[in-house]
């Protein structure tokens, strides 16, 4: 019970700063959604580090990495708003920016997570 409850508080917490990153930012581009975006790639940089450090320096406890990694980065980072963006580019038919708009986030996602591990070894 105790570790559902630190992936609900993390979880939240990472919905609240999405949503914010979002509202703030969505409005900058027209077919490219910012906030997502940022979203993602930052998660997936902060998952890296944490797993990272984690596994390295072993100086987080099972829940405090399950705090951060599920919780946080799962509410933070969203696929199921990444995949519904993308729907509705290919719906107004801008197949040139759902094609950017997904092979940049799946990419530097990718390329984010391997920094955040590299990062963790120099720390």
């Amino acid at each position: 019970m105790k570790q559902a409850f630190l992936v609900f508080i993390g979880g939240g917490l990472g919905s609240i700063l999405r949503y914010s990153i979002s509202k703030s930012c969505n409005s900058f581009f027209q077919n490219f959604f910012l906030g997502t975006f940022l979203a993602n790639i930052i998660g997936c940089l902060l998952i890296g580090l944490i797993l990272g450090i984690s596994l390295k320096q072993n100086i987080l406890s099972t829940n405090q990495t399950l705090l951060l990694t599920t919780g946080f980065c799962g509410g933070f980072t969203t696929f199921s708003t990444f995949a519904f963006e993308g729907q509705s580019l290919l719906k107004n038919g801008d197949i040139t920016s759902f094609a950017l708009y997904t092979t940049i986030s799946i990419a530097i996602g990718v390329l984010a997570v391997v920094f955040g591990i590299w990062l963790s070894k120099i720390i």
